[in-house]
């Protein structure tokens, strides 16, 4: 597991002369580094305005310069926090969008908490019973579809190889079983 925070990525508004210029800022590119290593990423979004932040817009356009495509076949988790009754999910919706459009692989449901000043208990779990089993439901739901289509779609160098050497290792079982013995 590897957590980042946004402000680690820091990089100046997209703009196509600047990326001609001097290409990607360093923030995009360690945010694409991490992106790339990533076969599953959650997260965690706020809501500006009923939509999805400007910074955030701004990240996914500067990684969507590299290539090949880093958000292509990345499982994403959703999820976000708001004072407000809607818990953020505009803003999570507007988010779908751009990430969709990347060819990311965002998982069909996405946890919005509403009226999140007051949703948590003192030791840090959600007061809830049924929100705190709505989200573990789909956490789980959403590691065991990342895992299944990881090594399938555009997953990680790591384990695309992994998969290519079982089913090298398979294959020479299985001509070693087809071999005479003597």
């Amino acid at each position: 597991m590897d957590m980042a925070a946004f402000g680690e990525f820091a990089m100046p508004l997209y703009d196509g002369d600047l990326e001609q210029k001097t290409g990607l800022p360093a923030g995009a590119r360690q945010l694409t580094r991490r992106v790339e290593a990533a076969a599953a990423m959650m997260i965690a979004v706020p809501e500006y305005n009923y939509s999805i932040p400007g910074p955030l817009k701004n990240a996914i356009d500067w990684v969507s310069r590299s290539r090949p495509m880093p958000w292509k076949g990345r499982s994403i988790y959703l999820l976000s926090a708001s004072p407000s009754p809607m818990g953020g999910i505009r803003g999570l919706w507007q988010t779908r969008i751009p990430l969709e459009g990347c060819g990311a692989l965002v998982f069909p449901e996405m946890f919005a908490l509403p009226h999140a000043h007051e949703a948590f208990d003192d030791h840090g779990g959600l007061r809830d019973a049924v929100l705190a089993e709505r989200l573990q439901r789909e956490v789980v739901g959403f590691v065991r579809l990342a895992e299944a289509v990881e090594p399938l779609c555009c997953g990680s160098v790591q384990g695309r190889e992994k998969l290519r050497q079982q089913a090298i290792t398979a294959a020479l079982e299985d001509e070693t079983e087809l071999q005479p013995e003597g």
